[in-house]
């Protein structure tokens, strides 16, 4: 069961809200975890896995949400050495949400708070193969650092590389700008 209390307060974006997991989010989240193109990467997951890796977990879970329905996960593990202020992110959603940027936006959204609370990087991993996500993440504004081999144990056991991914505070000292919606900047 999730703990009762929040351990953050939801941020907004144009679209998506990014707010702490409820114990109701567990089944939403298997049956996202369970569609054929998110299952190639997130592998392996159940209600009772769901539940023990993200809703259990509300100091690195948030919630992505749009129109008050559940649309995907935001992992964000922040490192707690000062000489290293990183921010590892990982990121799943619907498919039926895709194409209209809500990952970015659940990105861009947390990673702004990230800077502001002085974390100075924050890291992806995708598999090398996850291309539509690399492009996503691109458009963001990460960079290719390299390649991280034989990264990822496959179903069957076959090993795949990982693509190290970067963006700094100082490539956007706010964070990276919330996709537009509807031709119009989201407001400061």
């Amino acid at each position: 069961m999730a703990p009762d209390s929040n351990t953050s307060s939801p941020l907004h974006g144009p679209l998506v809200t990014l707010r702490d997991p409820l114990d109701g989010d567990a089944v939403p989240l298997a049956s996202i975890l369970s569609e054929p193109e998110v299952a190639e990467w997130w592998v392996g997951y159940d209600v009772e896995r769901v539940r023990s890796e993200f809703i259990d977990r509300p100091e690195t879970t948030r919630i992505i949400e749009v129109d008050g329905r559940t649309v995907g996960v935001l992992c964000v593990f922040r490192g707690d050495d000062p000489e290293y202020p990183t921010t590892v992110m990982h990121i799943f959603i619907s498919t039926d949400v895709r194409g209209r940027r809500i990952g970015e936006e659940a990105l861009a959204i947390a990673i702004g708070r990230e800077f502001a609370e002085g974390m100075t990087r924050i890291t992806l991993d995708p598999n090398v193969h996850n291309s539509g996500a690399i492009r996503s993440y691109e458009r963001l504004g990460f960079q290719r650092v390299g390649v991280l081999r034989d990264y990822q144990v496959r179903p069957g056991g076959a090993l795949e590389d990982g693509l190290l991914m970067d963006l700094t505070r100082r490539d956007f000292p706010a964070g990276p700008p919330v996709p537009e919606r509807d031709g119009q900047r989201p407001p400061k």
